[in-house]
């Protein structure tokens, strides 16, 4: 599974981690994806999302239509 949201385009942050004595070696940061099953009424079935915790509290709050518009905007294939 790709980290990476399908709603608000999060992905994968890179950087170092740093030890006691300063030695860095390359690190990735993953955002929290989920995959999150949703019934779209408008075409009677069931959707599967790749999503991040954010996305989730998004398609909570603007409803799974308006979400799938946005992903769709987006160029995303749902």
């Amino acid at each position: 599974m790709s980290a990476h949201c399908q709603l608000t385009g999060r992905s994968p942050g890179f950087g170092n981690a740093v030890s006691h004595s300063h030695r860095r070696t390359p690190r990735r940061f993953d955002p929290n994806i989920q995959r999150k099953r949703y019934w779209l009424q408008s075409e009677g079935r069931h959707i599967r999302l790749t999503l991040s915790a954010k996305g989730i509290r998004t398609v909570g709050t603007i409803g799974i239509e308006a979400a799938v518009a946005r992903i769709r905007a987006r160029g995303g294939k749902v």
